[in-house]
């Protein structure tokens, strides 16, 4: 991206931000394409050209406009498709609530959804995860999978997890 486009970029995405609205990056179909050299490991970190992102708010800015197409993700804008790898999801969840029976969890990165049809949790081979928007799915961390596993109901048919009206079974 030239740097005209990088202010741009910051400009429109701040509007957003202001709004507290999510860019509406699906709507977006950018003629160029392309690689850019970041990457989001299997703890939701964010690199770029081998480097850590010290700024959260620069990663948050990239998550606002991430977008998934098959098994590949890309960094989308009106401008421009930039491929990234992700080793698993591109998010973590660090964080989480429960209160008047209503899960709430939260990613590194500050999104915050709760557990319900919209936002599901699934097990893959026992972890759970959690879909944060447009088919984008966040991995509980270690500590927040314990707190979750603490609060499994037994029922019948083995111990599953409420958040509010939705339940998921939590696999043996």
């Amino acid at each position: 991206m030239t740097s005209t486009t990088d202010k741009d970029l910051f400009k429109l995405l701040g509007k957003f931000e202001q709004q507290q609205k999510m860019p509406p990056v699906e709507s977006w179909n950018p003629a160029r394409e392309g690689e850019i050299d970041i990457l989001i490991n299997t703890k939701g970190e964010w690199y770029h050209e081998g480097g850590y992102f010290k700024r959260q708010d620069l990663a948050r800015m990239f998550a606002s406009i991430l977008r998934k197409e098959g098994e590949n993700y890309y960094l989308v804008t009106p401008a421009e498709k930039l491929k990234i790898q992700v080793e698993d999801v591109p998010f973590s969840i660090v964080l989480m609530s429960e209160k008047e029976g209503v899960l709430s969890f939260i990613t590194s990165l500050g999104d915050e959804v709760i557990m319900s049809a919209e936002h599901p949790m699934e097990f893959r081979e026992l972890i759970p995860y959690v879909m944060i928007r447009n088919n984008l799915w966040a991995k509980l961390n270690q500590s927040t999978y314990y707190e979750l596993i603490n609060l499994a109901q037994e029922t019948a048919e083995g111990y599953v997890v409420c958040s509010g009206d939705y339940s998921v079974q939590v696999p043996s």
